[in-house]
Parts: structure tokens; sequence; C-alpha cells
């Protein structure tokens, strides 16, 4: 007999790991599907400090956390990369693997968006990173240039600025988006010269990274940058891929949900930073995680198939 779970939750970050605690609490046979190491973005996150009751913890602590909690409850945890799911909410795992459920909630997050200049793919590894937390040691004693003025960016910035002697902080605008706690931080830092109405065009180097150019927006002026290490934060893309052909999606990847987390396929949820929201945090994160466990809990109340029932049809 095929194993048949109530809920199979893509994605083992905040979202994900929230949903598979709601859902195995209330009863649910679950299981939580993650690409990589369980813990999302958290992982590479220096600190967290505005998390509700937790005045400051490193990321992958909180990660961790999370994780261990996740399972606590008797939801199962699953190693793989999804390629797709069905409308009959049949989930397949790039290795073959098909995972048969009754309800599916993506909380895959997002990926981080990409420069497009040349030089950046090629020197990814070598002097071009996305996660500061990942690589700020290896810039020791060196400079650097981070482009984004969001939150994530400047957060970043701070990290880096304990192992760097210089940083360039390159802004498209003449504001920060970043919250002003972050503003004033990054203003106050005498590592830090901030390059604004900028934008990256060319990132130069043979084996390694050796500078930025940059182009001012205003001017059209070209200059090069002397830098050993190029940090790109100017934002996210919604990792929907595998949900693509179901229509649920918006013209930007992000997946569309009614407030209880649902898609328009009958028993498809979404929750976290892939779906359309306004605001990308851990804590709304969680929040989503908890509702589409829920919802996930509602649904399969009001559509329930006994599950040797269910086993049958699929063998059939």
């Amino acid at each position: 007999m095929n194993e048949i779970y109530d809920v199979a939750i893509i994605g083992a970050g905040p979202a994900g790991m929230t949903a598979a605690l709601y859902a195995s609490r209330s009863g649910m046979k679950t299981c939580m599907i993650e690409a990589g190491a369980p813990g999302g973005k958290m992982l590479k996150t220096y600190l967290v400090s505005n998390y509700p009751g937790v005045a400051e913890i490193p990321g992958p602590d909180l990660g961790m956390t999370m994780y261990e909690q996740s399972l606590a409850f008797g939801a199962e945890y699953i190693a793989g990369t999804v390629s797709e799911v069905l409308p009959d909410k049949t989930v397949r795992l790039t290795d073959g693997r098909e995972i048969k459920a009754r309800s599916v909630i993506v909380a895959t997050g997002t990926k981080e968006r990409l420069l497009g200049i040349p030089g950046e793919q090629e020197l990814v590894g070598h002097g071009v990173s996305y996660c500061a937390v990942c690589d700020g040691a290896f810039f020791r004693n060196k400079t650097v240039a981070v482009i984004g003025g969001g939150n994530a960016a400047l957060e970043e910035s701070g990290f880096l600025s304990q192992f760097v002697d210089k940083m360039y902080i390159i802004i498209r605008r003449d504001q920060f988006r970043a919250e002003e706690k972050l503003q004033k931080e990054v203003m106050a830092n005498p590592k830090v010269e901030i390059i604004r109405d900028t934008v990256p065009v060319r990132v130069v180097g043979e084996d390694t990274v050796t500078g930025l150019v940059v182009k001012n927006v205003k001017t059209g002026e070209e200059s090069q940058l002397d830098v050993a290490g190029v940090f790109p934060y100017i934002g996210q893309d919604p990792i929907s891929g595998m949900v693509k052909d179901l229509g649920v999606c918006d013209e930007h990847g992000a997946i569309i949900t009614n407030q209880e987390m649902m898609t328009k396929v009958p028993g498809v949820f979404a929750a976290g930073d892939v779906r359309v929201t306004e605001l990308r945090q851990i804590v709304t994160a969680t929040s989503d995680g908890a509702k589409a466990a829920e919802s996930a809990f509602l649904w399969a109340k009001e559509h329930l198939v006994p599950t040797e029932e269910l086993a049958e049809e699929l063998e059939a």
C-alpha cells in the first residue's frame, strides 16, 4: 500500500517548519520536504533582532530551534528537491520519488535576485557572494561592495564590517529603503562609504574579483571601484517552479492565495515569502505557516477520504 500523508509541506524555512508543527499537533500525518538544510534564510542571517519575544539571536540558532520543534509531534522530514506538484496533490521529486498527499503546502521561500551584469556569474564563489554570513570572513582586511539599500543589504553590511577594512554601499536612488535604525547604524560606521544614484555595470576580474565598474544614473559617468568582493542584495524571486503548471502564480512567480492561504487549486496552499505578500519577514512567514496548516486541517475534514480507500484509488 502506498503511504498517504494528510499534508505534504514543501520547504523547511520558518513558514514550512511552523506549518509542520501546527499540522502534526492537530493529528495530521505530516511530511516536510527540503532540498537543502532546514532553516531557510535564517541560516544566512547573522543576527535576528526583530522576532517577537527574542531580543537577539543568531539566525542559525533560531532555525535549529524551530526545526527541532517542528518534528516534536511526529512530522517526518524528507530530504529531496521537488520538481512538480500535480493537481491531485502528488508531489514529484527530481530523483523519481512520488509522495501522495491529501493536501500540499508550498513554503519554498525565495532566492536571491541576480544583478545580470557581465562577470557576475563567472566569479560567483571567487569574490561574488550572496551570503555575507557564509563568506564574510574570507574578506578580512579587504575592500568590498554591497549592492542594495533594503534591510537585507544593510543588515549584512553590519556583519561584513567586522571583517573588512572598507565597504562601499551602492544604491540606485538617493535614499535607502531600509528601516531607519539600520540606516543610522550604517551611516555611523566609519568603514562605510555610501555611493548614491549609482548602479553596477560590470564585475572585473579573471580568477577572482578585482573591481566593480559602476555608473551614475544621473550623469551616465562610469568609474571603477577597486574591491575584492561584491555582495548583491537587490531583491528576491519566489521559488515556485514546481507549481508553475497549476496556474497559481502571478507574473512575478509569487503564488496567489486567499486569506486562508489556499490557491485556486483546492487542497494546495502556500505560506511565507513564496506567496504574494507585501512584507517578507520571519514573523510573517511563521504566521502564514500556522494559518496554512489550520486551513489544510479544516479542508481535509471537509473532504475526508479514508486512507485505505485513497490508497486503493492510487494503486488502481
